[in-house]
């Protein structure tokens, strides 16, 4: 099965650019893995408990971990919602509250944008 993974909006591309090579190479190696692999390991993609449909990738290089929130569109799309370095056990509340807010934010840009493809097409 191959999985499309594509960022929305700036926050995960912003911090992918502020990282050092060598944990951008272990974002790129668990990537490979999450888009290839029929059954992706927990310690690098897991369900978000009480969420709806969230999901966090997990990346651990040195003594850092990081988490990117994402969910699942039109069945293979992985859509990359907000990251950063997780500092502490419990996943930190704001975050997850953006995550959450970003994903609602995607649903309804593409519904505009679907309705706008629609409009053009009317119009044609």
């Amino acid at each position: 099965m191959e999985r499309l993974i594509k960022p929305y909006g700036n926050n995960f591309t912003d911090f992918y650019a502020a990282l050092d090579k060598g944990v951008q190479n272990k974002f790129v190696y668990v990537f490979k893995l999450i888009q290839s692999l029929e059954i992706i390991p927990n310690r690098f993609f897991k369900h978000v408990e009480g969420s709806d449909g969230l999901f966090e990738i997990r990346v651990e290089f040195e003594s850092n971990i990081y988490r990117v929130f994402c969910f699942f569109d039109d069945g293979n799309v992985i859509i990359l919602i907000n990251s950063f370095q997780k500092k502490s056990q419990k996943t930190p509340v704001r975050e997850l509250a953006l995550a959450k807010k970003l994903k609602l934010q995607y649903f309804i840009d593409k519904k505009i944008d679907f309705e706008n493809e629609s409009r053009k097409k009317i119009k044609k």
